[in-house]
């Protein structure tokens, strides 16, 4: 007999933004609101899993995941807020774009984590050591709880080292985690373990993506 899952949990990112499209960076530091596409497709994924109740609906404190999930609050539920689901500081990058020196310094940096050096960070950033530290407060108060059916909305590298944390992996595998916007990862919690059974799930996009 399969055992049933202590919790469920549902990882989404955001919807999309200006900032997305254009391919500027985001991070911590900058609260942008989603575009007329990422309010779509947050109506999209809402219309896919309207039917599911959930006992909690977790955000960050930045905007544009609290847009994603609008449509689940205009239906009774409250949205908790919680900063250890911030997108990591990407330092001097936020707010810049399609400088080659930036793209240069992000991929040392990027492959520096994955040599394991996750001390390292952006200048004024933050490391993925101090983002997987932000996200153990939330992991160890909030999952902790009873509630069975958890929705969380977050961001695109903060969903990365949540899910290395939560299945036990070196921060050095963040990159094996693929994203886009309102791409959803789901996990079963029984015991202490979590287990990854959906993987950066779109289905909920396609009719979206089918008009476009």
């Amino acid at each position: 007999m399969v055992k049933q899952p202590d919790k469920e949990i549902l990882l989404v990112r955001h919807g999309e933004t200006d900032y997305n499209r254009k391919g500027i960076v985001q991070g911590r530091g900058v609260n942008s609101e989603l575009n007329a596409r990422g309010i779509a497709q947050a109506r999209a994924f809402f219309e896919h899993y309207k039917a599911q109740q959930f006992d909690h609906i977790f955000t960050s404190t930045l905007i544009r995941t609290q847009q994603t999930m609008a449509p689940f609050a205009e239906a009774g539920y409250q949205l908790l807020q919680h900063a250890g689901l911030d997108e990591i500081d990407w330092g001097h990058h936020e707010g810049k774009g399609g400088d080659p020196k930036l793209v240069e310094e992000y991929l040392r940096i990027t492959t520096r984590w994955k040599e394991g050096f996750w001390e390292d960070k952006i200048p004024g950033g933050e490391s993925p050591l101090e983002l997987q530290l932000r996200q153990r407060d939330f992991l160890d108060t909030v999952l902790v709880k009873h509630e069975k059916h958890i929705l969380i909305c977050s961001h695109g590298r903060a969903i990365r080292s949540m899910l290395c944390t939560m299945l036990n992996l070196p921060l050095s595998k963040m990159d094996e985690f693929p994203h886009t916007n309102l791409s959803v990862y789901k996990l079963h919690q029984i015991g202490n373990e979590f287990k990854l059974v959906g993987f950066n799930d779109i289905e909920h996009l396609r009719a979206l993506d089918s008009a476009h």
